[in-house]
């Protein structure tokens, strides 16, 4: 062999070599980005239950999650997500969240309002994971609806609108009000957003079974492993009928059999299903997402994640609300109190 090919051989043996590094690297960033971006690593294995399922057991709490965006913010128009959490800009970015919380902290605590101190709340200081929640569509946008759910929401808005028009308000009864206000529920997968207060949850677990707690409106998840049968549709709740199974060292949940008013984002539920997964990527973290399902309400599915922290200082306090209670009748009572005070100045 010539020295000429024996220099390109040597060339095309480094370039082979480069490239194929290059797209390992490559692969092993990607990778990187998942795990980083809950703060653990893809490859972490938890320690087993006495009857051998991963243990997810403990307090959590998703206090740090609080100002994320659900949709990418139209100043990332054309950027991935992973490129924003891994890019210098994104401490600034949390940075001016937390900065926005605090300046709006006089509408909902300290002396102004009387709701108490800022210290009291959990939202303040957040350490964002993300830049934003969906992950799925990839330009971390809520798919399009269908022609069927536009025409529903178009078909919501005139009834309320003809209701205002007749003189009819949103307190008129406490059927008007949320389930959220009737301190009823928050639905799933409302339960798992983070709020301003109340973000505990504990995960406990027996053979067989998973049950979480939810501090905010004192819910409850008891959610078999077992393979049991679903029952029918006869049987609906707000929060909906879930199944578990372990995929790994994944707990994926599907839930199914919601009411009308339990199913997220007045999607159909004849055909709605969500689909969670927590997935332990350390020993103190939980890496929780969630696919929305309904072809009947959404052109596609799509999923938004968040981190869950362990954290055993902060226990599930009683969360004292029903619906009898004061706040929902000062909201009536009010709105009667406004009502009447229209009618005088006639």
């Amino acid at each position: 062999m010539t020295r000429q090919l024996r220099l390109l051989s040597t060339l095309v043996l480094t370039a082979i070599f480069v490239v194929g590094f290059a797209a390992a690297a490559r692969m092993q960033t990607a990778q990187s980005r998942v795990a980083n971006a809950v703060g653990g690593t893809a490859t972490y294995t938890p320690a087993k239950t006495p009857w051998g399922d991963p243990d997810l057991q403990g307090t959590y709490t998703n206090k740090d999650e609080n100002g994320i965006p659900m949709e990418r913010p139209s100043q990332f128009e054309g950027k991935k997500l992973e490129d924003v959490d891994d890019s210098s800009e994104f401490a600034d970015i949390v940075k001016e969240r937390n900065e926005r919380a605090l300046a709006s902290a006089a509408g909902i605590g300290g002396r102004d309002t009387g709701a108490g101190p800022v210290h009291w709340y959990e939202h303040y200081n957040a350490k964002n994971s993300r830049a934003w929640l969906i992950t799925d569509p990839p330009d971390g946008k809520i798919p399009a609806l269908t022609p069927a759910a536009q025409k529903a929401a178009a078909a919501r808005q005139a009834a309320v609108a003809a209701r205002r028009a007749s003189g009819h308000g949103d307190a008129d009864s406490w059927e008007d009000r949320s389930l959220y206000d009737r301190c009823i529920t928050r639905g799933i997968p409302g339960s798992m957003m983070p709020a301003i207060y109340g973000n505990a949850y504990d995960i406990t677990q027996g053979p067989g079974i998973v049950a979480i707690r939810y501090e905010m409106v004192h819910e409850a998840r008891v959610i078999p492993l077992d393979g049991s049968a679903r029952p029918g549709k006869a049987i609906e709740s707000y929060m909906g009928n879930a199944r578990g199974r372990w995929e790994g060292n994944t707990l994926v949940v599907e839930t199914k059999n919601f009411s009308d008013r339990g199913a997220y984002r007045n999607a159909n539920p004849d055909s709605f299903m969500l689909v969670e997964r927590f997935t332990p990527v350390a020993p103190n973290k939980i890496q929780w997402s969630v696919t929305i399902n309904d072809p009947s309400t959404w052109t596609r599915p799509w999923t938004y994640t968040m981190q869950l922290t362990k954290d055993s200082s902060q226990p599930l306090f009683e969360y004292g609300c029903h619906e009898g209670n004061y706040g929902l009748r000062n909201i009536l009572s009010a709105a009667r109190a406004e009502e009447a005070a229209a009618k005088k100045s006639k």
